[in-house]
């Protein structure tokens, strides 16, 4: 099959191209496992060519155009990849959806992108997309799991396998036709659209190349010495960028093993049972992993606990340096060999860590304590700084340059600069063409020379080229004082404690701050059990006198380090509420991608922030919220308000209490 003369030195020109050389190059090497009924199922690359390549003469049957639009909805499932190249090898273009969208939020990229298909996981997916199809240009339903739509109408919708079937007798004029638009696909061709989060307006659509994908694949893969004996664990949501890349660009480029978990409530299982070697976590998997491990060890014997707190100690003091290649004792190698084998090496089996390589997280600031207990094991935990508009990579941290506090150096290829207003511009291979139907956005994001501003307000590092996020250039403000305003600072800092799931801190323009906390279940829950304390819900628990007490402690030891930091010191939280319901993108304050939607926190809790600062004790509110099923409710409840102590700059507890 011919291709375009036109791609990057030593790559193929787009995603099924590459697919092709994987199922030469590596044919009878695993390319895909799904977990299904408990037991996990493979796939070769050759063998994953052959559905992909059925999957494409279907689509063409069924009248997929070169340029259609064809939304896939549902959890990471070999099928559902499948799907997506198949409709690149059509020169079609797939556009992933999240899958926990309400309908509403699925209708709207639906018909922005103008969807002609529509590939579903399961029924849930498919009733969605039914009960707001009226008006779209939706032209054919496609399904993967057939449970529970037997009866329904099949006049425009199929299962895949159906779709695979329909090619028949005409499949030699439809593998003509593919292989025409096969070799049409070159670098410049679209290779996918993504959606961004949508944290301040409607979400925009992401046009990206097959050049972004594959030389951002090539880069990224080669700092990193990924090779075809990886294997990844595919659970984040596949309409998120990142999981294109490591699931399909990079996955594509290697040639690695991309394996699919059951459900979500079985992944930490599969995890465990797959042992991936590159693996990828956002902040809020590796505390809740810790959480729970801390847990478990309050449970345990007193022995367990000495040999689990001595085998710590040492960890941490030569984990880290053992991983970067400092010099470490013969008698501290030996000492942390045997730790391994004791504690360390069957408490990483537990969480399914023990054989990777490369383990990444990035999307929030990981607390400097959860990021050193990982790496303190002996896994090789970096952080990664990226955006959609990128295709994910515009900094990665090298080996040997392994910080908490900084998100490493520009990933090969990336240029960055710094504007005077603090805000941070990249140029790489991996920037977007455009923001679909949106050239005022675009133009406002990316300049004609090719630079993006990210948004973003941080610093380049002297010396060590490191660059340091300090928060969304957009909520980064002053204090009634002058002083610096950044939330999502703070935020970070209090969502270290593993019983704070969420928080938002509002002070712009004003004398103080003041914070609303969400209580973690899991860790709060279990300190409630291990106490006696009776719970008969997350409203009654969240507003626990004990619990308040412990919350108000772990925001006076923030505001604490706060006041070492004369730049920040004035981010101090003066009062803080907990909320009685958790932050939920059902109820639009938070994004698909858990980040905190703070314009529409601060217009529906107005009533509660202006109680916060008139100094009251505790307010009534009541708060529309929005149940699994979609109907609509109202939660009430009274709300304790809290003051916390704050520190003169530069002063510590310590010192204040001499």
């Amino acid at each position: 099959m011919s291709h375009s003369p036109d791609a990057p030195e030593g790559a193929a020109p787009s995603i099924p191209a590459l697919l092709r050389r994987n199922a030469s190059r590596y044919g009878d090497r695993p390319a895909y496992r799904e977990k299904e009924y408990g037991i996990w199922q493979e796939w070769t690359w050759r063998q994953a060519l052959g559905e992909v390549e059925g999957l494409a003469l279907g689509f063409l049957a069924l009248g997929l155009a070169e340029g259609d639009h064809v939304a896939v909805i549902g959890r990471n499932r070999p099928a559902l990849y499948w799907s997506m190249v198949a409709a690149q090898m059509c020169g079609a273009i797939p556009v992933p959806v999240y899958q926990d969208s309400s309908a509403e939020e699925m209708a709207y990229v639906l018909d922005h992108c103008g969807a002609r298909f529509v590939i579903c996981g399961d029924q849930e997916q498919v009733d969605k997309v039914l009960e707001v199809q009226e008006g779209l240009p939706v032209a054919q339903l496609l399904y993967l799991d057939p449970r529970g739509l037997r009866k329904y109408d099949h006049g425009r919708m199929c299962s895949l396998a159906e779709a695979a079937e329909t090619a028949g007798s005409q499949r030699g004029k439809l593998l003509l036709e593919l292989e025409a638009r096969e070799a049409r696909l070159g670098p410049d061709s679209t290779c996918v659209m993504l959606y961004t989060s949508g944290t301040t307006g409607r979400p925009k659509g992401v046009v990206l190349s097959n050049r972004n994908i594959i030389e951002t694949a090539r880069a990224s893969s080669e700092f990193d010495h990924l090779r075809a004996t990886d294997d990844v664990l595919a659970y984040l949501p596949m309409a998120w960028v990142g999981d294109f890349i490591f699931s399909i660009g990079q996955a594509m480029w290697t040639g690695f093993c991309v394996n699919c978990p059951e459900s979500e409530d079985t992944m930490l299982t599969d995890l465990r049972e797959i042992g991936p070697t590159y693996f990828f976590a956002p902040p809020r998997v590796f505390e809740s992993q810790l959480t729970t491990v801390m847990i478990r060890m309050e449970d345990a014997s007193r022995l367990k606990r000495r040999m689990f707190d001595r085998a710590m100690i040492l960890a941490r003091r030569v984990g880290p340096r053992l991983l970067d290649g400092e010099r470490v004792s013969g008698m501290d190698r030996l000492r942390y060999r045997i730790a391994q084998a004791l504690v360390l090496g069957p408490l990483k089996n537990t969480m399914g860590l023990s054989r990777i390589r490369v383990g990444y997280t990035a999307g929030e600031a990981i607390g400097p304590e959860i990021f050193d207990f990982y790496r303190a094991l002996g896994i090789n935990l970096k952080q990664l700084y990226g955006q959609t508009e990128a295709s994910v990579f515009i900094t990665q941290q090298k080996d040997g340059e392994v910080r908490s506090d900084t998100v490493g150096t520009p990933t090969p290829g990336v240029e960055l600069r710094m504007a005077p207003s603090g805000e941070v511009f990249y140029r790489s291979p991996g920037v977007f063409q455009t923001y679909y139907k949106n050239p005022e956005s675009t133009a406002s994001t990316k300049d004609a020379e090719g630079w993006v501003a990210t948004g973003d307000a941080g610093f380049i590092e002297d010396g060590t080229g490191h660059l340091r996020i300090i928060d969304r250039a957009k909520d980064v403000g002053k204090m009634a004082s002058g002083a610096l305003f950044a939330p999502k600072y703070v935020e970070n800092k209090l969502k270290f404690y593993p019983n704070i799931l969420e928080a938002v801190v509002f002070g712009n323009g004003r004398e103080t701050c003041v914070a609303f906390l969400n209580i973690d279940l899991t860790a709060v829950g279990n300190w409630a059990e291990r106490n006696n304390v009776a719970y008969a819900s997350y409203q009654e628990l969240s507003q626990n006198r004990q619990v308040l007490d412990i919350l108000q402690g772990h925001v006076e030891a923030v505001n604490e380090s706060l006041a070492g930091d004369e730049m920040l010191s004035g981010c101090q939280v003066h009062r803080f509420l907990v909320l009685h319901k958790e932050l939920d993108a059902d109820d639009g304050e938070l994004t698909r991608t858990r980040k905190v939607r703070r314009r529409i926190i601060e217009e529906k809790y107005a009533d509660l922030i202006d109680a916060l600062y008139a100094g009251r004790d505790s307010v009534y509110t009541e708060t529309e919220v929005t149940y699994e099923d979609g109907r609509k409710g109202s939660i009430k409840a009274t709300l304790d308000l809290r003051d916390a102590r704050v520190w003169p700059v530069g002063e510590s507890r310590r010192v204040a209490a001499e």
